[in-house]
This record gives C-alpha cells, structure tokens and sequence, in this order.
C-alpha cells in the first residue's frame, strides 16, 4: 500500500487520477464520512471505534415497544435538521464524475439520499433511504415526511432540546423524555413501523448484494470514500476486489478495515478530495 507519509495530497490526487484513467470503469463506495460536510455526523472516530452509543439493534427495535417509543422520540426531534441537509462538494463531484462515463456504479452505505440529490442516478442504497417508513407486519410504505406530521400529532405537547446530534435523522435525548411518547401505527393493518433502512442486526436485502457484487466484478477500480468499512455490509465489497485482484483505493481521515489491502489510501476529507479530483479528471478527459 502507498501509505500517505509517501506523497503530497496533491501528489496522491494525482496518482489515483492516473489510476481511474488507466483502469476504468470506476465502482464508488461511500460512507459517513461523505456526508459530514453536509452536517450528519458519523458514527467512529478515526481509531474505528464508535463517537457514541451503539446504534439500537434490529432485534430490540423490533421487539420493544419502549425501544421503538425511543428510537421515534429523538427522530422526531433529529428529522428536521437530518431532511434539510444538503449535498456537499463531496456529493457533487461524484455526481459530475458520473456525467463524465467515469463511474460504473455508486454504492452508499448513508441513508441520506444526498446523492441523488446532487445528480447521481447510478445509486444503489445499500442499507435503505430514510425518506420511507415501512411496516414490518404488512409492509406498506409511506413518505417519512407524512410520518413526522404524524408524530406530531399523537404528540403536541412533546417538546426536548437536542443535547446532542447523532448520525442518521438521530438525536441524544434524555430517556425520562420518551416514557410516555405515543408512536402511530401501519394505517393499513395497525402494525409496527420503522424507518426503511437496515439497522445493526438486519440483513442486507441478498437481491441488492448481489447487483452491487455484480457491478464489482465489471469495474476496474474500486474507489471507498468515508467509510472505516467496520461493518461487513461495506467491508465484504473489498474482499470481493481482492479476490478479483480490482485495485482499492481509499480516501479516509481514519483507519479501514482494509488498509493493509490498499493499493492506495489518501488520509484527508473526502469533499476536499474529490473537489480537486474532480476538476483534474475533467481536465484530462477535455484534453484527450
């Protein structure tokens, strides 16, 4: 691995330009760490370990009415700064890199939407979109925004200051506060509801896996931005370069999973980044 006490950031720049160009197609993955500027926080620091309580389990969610009571309570005061985020540099580049034929495919681990809305199309979200809520009884989804209103309204007196922002529409709130919350129910069977993503705990749809693996194993250059890839859901992806012998290379202020793997890795913030590789990799393209 070229470690980053080799070259300048810009000399790195420069060689994984060189890389995208000379082993195409590109396939993207992306974590917390490309939504940061945007104002979500992520979950680890740069040692991997986690900046705050562990995420609720998919088990527990689903299996207590407390824990859901919860888990709603600080969304419902976390939601609105989380949907008023906004793509970042890091969002755009990637989506003018697209334009441009240089990305395959883009696979995301944030649940953010930040990507289709800065212009991506090639998006596969790995672990959900918390723009729907689903209904784990019968299934039947519904817009997130509509869930809020609802909250709202089983809720009007419900009223706590954020201590603390957390990733993924969540917040840090006192538990005294959430006893006596009231969570809506499925309007169509009375049954539970949870944001439609995959929660620590939950499977990875195996249909969406493979169409990701698949879409590997047809590009030249695996690119990881943001992400410690602590978690196999994003981690299994550089197993699957490797074994493919598919260059890796990552752009993370922190450790990886993957880092004795890499055959780069640029310790810097993905939006500075991408920024500058952007606009280089235009310009060589524009040249030829």
């Amino acid at each position: 691995m070229s470690m980053a006490s080799d070259m300048s950031i810009h000399e790195q720049i420069e060689r994984l330009a060189e890389l995208i160009i000379s082993c195409p197609p590109l396939f993207v993955l992306t974590g917390a760490g490309c939504s940061t500027a945007s104002g979500i926080p992520d979950y680890r620091d740069q040692k991997g370990n986690w900046k705050h309580s562990r995420p609720v389990l998919f088990q527990d969610f689903a299996g207590s009415v407390d824990i859901r009571r919860r888990y709603w309570a600080r969304s419902l005061v976390g939601w609105p700064s989380f949907s008023e985020a906004r793509p970042n540099p890091a969002h755009r580049a990637l989506a003018d890199m697209e334009k441009s034929g240089l990305i395959h495919q883009l696979v995301t681990q944030n649940v953010d939407g930040l990507h289709q809305q800065a212009g991506s199309r090639k998006v596969i979200d790995l672990h959900g979109n918390l723009e729907f809520v689903v209904c784990m009884d019968c299934g039947q989804k519904s817009k997130r925004v509509h869930f809020q209103e609802r909250l709202h309204g089983l809720n009007p007196a419900f009223q706590a200051s954020i201590s603390l922002p957390a990733p993924d529409g969540d917040a840090q709130l006192d538990p005294e506060l959430t006893k006596s919350f009231s969570i809506p129910a499925c309007l169509n069977c009375n049954g539970r509801l949870k944001p439609e993503v995959v929660f620590f705990g939950e499977n990875v749809p195996r249909p969406r896996v493979q169409r990701a693996l698949t879409r590997l194993e047809e590009s030249g250059t695996l690119l990881v931005l943001g992400s410690s890839l602590m978690v196999f859901s994003g981690y299994r992806f550089c197993r699957a370069a490797q074994k493919k012998q598919i260059p890796i290379v990552a752009v993370n202020l922190g450790k990886t999973r993957a880092d004795d793997h890499l055959t780069l890795k640029l310790r810097a913030d993905c939006s500075t980044v991408l920024d500058v590789l952007s606009r280089h990799l235009t310009q060589r393209i524009s040249s030829h």
